[in-house]
């Protein structure tokens, strides 16, 4: 009996752990075309230019994602294996938030998206080019790949 009841009392504080502790967790892309341009977007919710992608939704991995985000937010198509950049804490958001960036140069792009509720504007800027109101988190994750920058822990 005593087994039993220590059973459940795991399930228990392992069910308020997790749901009391759970994360978020993002999918951003870092998509450089073949002349080292970097792909930008507009939200229509948040000022500046940011690396598309956004959050993973349950049943869905990341890379699921990632590629889901960019079809909706670019009309872009993962021809290859996108490859890991970091993982980074946004802390702004919450304290629970991370966001994984991916570094995206296979891609196709049959057509640009049209502008909708959700994304108003988007481009291929060169990298020492970029809007002046790109935001800063996005200048840093450009500069970490394109430059060679060490890569930070926050956002």
């Amino acid at each position: 009996m005593r087994r039993f009841y220590e059973s459940v009392l795991r399930r228990v504080l392992h069910l308020y752990w997790r749901y009391s502790r759970g994360l978020t967790l993002g999918a951003r892309a870092v998509v450089l075309d073949s002349s080292g341009r970097v792909f930008l977007i507009r939200h229509s919710y948040v000022a500046g230019w940011h690396l598309p992608g956004g959050g993973v939704e349950p049943g869905e991995s990341i890379l699921e994602a990632l590629a889901r985000e960019l079809r909706e937010e670019g009309n872009i198509e993962i021809t290859g294996q996108p490859v890991l950049q970091g993982m980074f804490f946004n802390r702004d958001v919450s304290r629970r938030d991370h966001v994984a960036v991916f570094v995206v140069r296979d891609f196709r792009q049959d057509a640009p998206p049209q502008p909708n509720m959700e994304i108003t504007a988007h481009s291929f800027f060169a990298v020492d080019a970029l809007p002046d109101d790109t935001t800063c988190a996005t200048r840093a994750r450009i500069a970490e790949v394109v430059f060679g920058r060490p890569v930070a822990l926050d956002w």
